[in-house]
């Protein structure tokens, strides 16, 4: 019976502005500061004595003690396995156990 009302000519200008208004906004992605890139190191003779202390230590353990980031800490485990300073005991699903070879 009763349908949607037709915009009038006036509307018809003002939602067509509106949305070119938008077409012209800047991604995120563009411009502004770029930022710095920021490494963290784990500080090995710190982390070898956790390491040789402890029975068995995990990632989460390792970036709690020595103070830096989950990922830091990850990839200091995996590169001491790799080098066989360290050795994958147990684990599961990205919680592995980590153990000092020993000598």
């Amino acid at each position: 019976m009763g349908g949607a009302k037709k915009p009038t000519a006036a509307k018809k200008d003002t939602s067509s502005s509106s949305k070119d208004s938008k077409k012209g906004k800047k991604d995120k992605g563009e411009g502004g500061p770029k930022k710095a890139e920021i490494t963290v190191m784990v500080n090995e003779q710190q982390a070898m004595k956790i390491i040789q202390n402890a029975k068995v230590i995990t990632v989460q353990d390792m970036a709690r003690q020595t103070g830096v980031k989950i990922s830091a800490a990850n990839k200091f485990l995996k590169e001491s396995a790799e080098k066989g300073i360290v050795k994958k005991v147990g684990g599961y699903s990205g919680h592995h156990l980590y153990q000092a070879v020993s000598s």
